[in-house]
């Protein structure tokens, strides 16, 4: 079925649009325009179910955290040694025993694979569902998940956004055809900061209690609907229109925003770093009612780690690099989820963990940028990755898939990124097979392909 938004958009001339959003911030009448979007939501109830997506940039080395294999020989196992966890035969990285502590309440799939080994290419494949069309291009030209999220809950007005992150998107990820107004709220300052607030919602106590007056409003949208009237979406002007009052008028979008409002205790079993306390604010944010929220974990702020997980020798040492890293991953992946647990929120949330591929089997050493010495680190690899799943209401405490004795190929239940992604739209309560319009008029699915993992439900 076509979607009513998208051939509205395209019947509406440009008169007609700049009218509809003069009226509409002039007066703060959003009547028309929220029967537009009623008219372009799907039918039924929306689930209260919500996705935080721990997006590791750059791919992490799936042997080196979720996938050992101390069996390889010596140029393929690496330096780091398996430990057990609470979860009989599910082996992980030393580096992470905070993880073996939970792995009761968490999922590794290990055999999900796809075919675009750069990282644009790779992170549009595995977040959209689609084979990109230019690889290289640093947005997708197919929407991701977190877009396809926050159009289909487009009519879901609880006073905080349904999709926020903490950046304005994911390198190789997009709206596309969806437009800018399916991209996140971006809370992009480090919440571990003292002085840590979010800049959208300052105009909150000035503005609360004074609707009625216009002119202060006007005043503040003003830089907005300039913008809005150049590109002439009237998707933009509906969505942005109604997150700004929910913004100003909130008092839940400031308290969730507020991570002051933790205890100090909690605050430091996350971390007093920006990884862990992004992840404490995405539980917030999801507790909330936000429906998706992207934290991603890039630089940790350690000397002599990378900037992201890209670490191919030439970039640095890969194991001096995640013995700094993946211990602040280590705390905040794990009081995350066992978080999500101990709130009762693991029937609500599903929290997903991973990069857009993982890294080569063979260590390939390198003379360093930097360190002008041969060091190790392992290259791009989509043949294999490992994928953190946890909540959900779903099945725990499993391994799902395996690849081949030198960790180089899904073997055993070989998945494809859109089988993830359909477990994910199923959760949501959303049909992968509703249609967009592209830019062409085309009708596009949410998904091409791809089936809801069995082992999950």
């Amino acid at each position: 079925m076509n979607d009513p938004a998208n051939l509205m958009q395209a019947t509406l001339s440009r008169r007609s649009f700049l009218q509809a959003g003069f009226l509409t911030l002039g007066g703060l009448g959003l009547a028309d325009l929220l029967r537009l979007r009623a008219a372009a939501s799907t039918s039924g109830a929306t689930p209260d179910t919500s996705v935080i997506l721990i997006w590791l940039q750059g791919g992490p080395s799936h042997m080196e955290t979720y996938d050992m294999k101390p069996e390889a020989p010596v140029e393929y196992r690496g330096e780091f040694n398996p430990i057990h966890t609470n979860v009989p035969g599910m082996d992980i990285c030393e580096q992470l025993p905070l993880h073996a502590k939970v792995a009761d309440r968490f999922t590794l799939i290990r055999s999900i694979s796809h075919g675009f080994a750069n990282h644009a290419g790779g992170a549009g494949r595995f977040l959209s569902g689609r084979d990109p069309l230019r690889p290289l291009e640093r947005t997708s030209q197919f929407p991701t998940i977190g877009p396809i999220v926050s159009r289909m809950r487009d009519h879901v007005n609880i006073g905080i956004p349904n999709y926020i992150g903490n950046q304005p998107n994911v390198y190789g990820g997009g709206s596309a055809y969806l437009g800018d107004s399916a991209l996140p709220f971006v809370v992009g300052s480090d919440p571990n900061a003292k002085n840590y607030r979010v800049p959208n919602l300052t105009l909150d106590d000035k503005l609360k209690d004074r609707l009625d007056d216009r002119v202060t409003l006007l005043t503040s949208f003003d830089n907005m609907r300039r913008d809005l009237d150049q590109n002439g979406s009237l998707q933009s002007i509906d969505k942005f229109n109604s997150r700004a009052l929910d913004m100003l008028t909130s008092d839940k979008s400031r308290d969730a925003f507020d991570i002051t409002q933790e205890s100090d205790a909690t605050r430091d079993k996350y971390g007093r770093h920006k990884w862990g306390q992004r992840a404490l604010l995405a539980r917030r944010l999801v507790e909330a009612g936000s429906s998706f929220v992207t934290m991603q974990m890039q630089n940790p702020g350690v000397t002599g780690c990378a900037g992201n997980w890209d670490i191919h020798a030439v970039n640095g040492h890969l194991y001096d690099d995640l013995r700094g890293r993946l211990p602040i991953f280590d705390r905040a992946v794990s009081a995350l989820i066992e978080d999500i647990y101990e709130r009762g929120l693991d029937e609500k949330v599903m929290v997903i963990v991973s990069g857009e591929f993982g890294r080569t089997p063979r260590i390939n050493p390198q003379k360093g940028t930097r360190s002008k010495v041969m060091q190790p680190g392992r290259d791009h690899w989509p043949g294999a990755m490992s994928v953190l799943v946890s909540g959900g209401g779903m099945q725990m405490g499993q391994v799902i898939g395996s690849t081949t004795a030198n960790g180089a190929y899904a073997k055993d239940n070989k998945l494809d990124p859109n089988d993830l992604l359909s477990t994910v739209y199923r959760f949501l309560g959303i049909d992968q097979a509703h249609e967009f319009l592209d830019h062409s008029g085309r009708p596009m699915p949410i998904l091409p392909s791809g089936k809801p993992i069995v082992e999950l439900s």
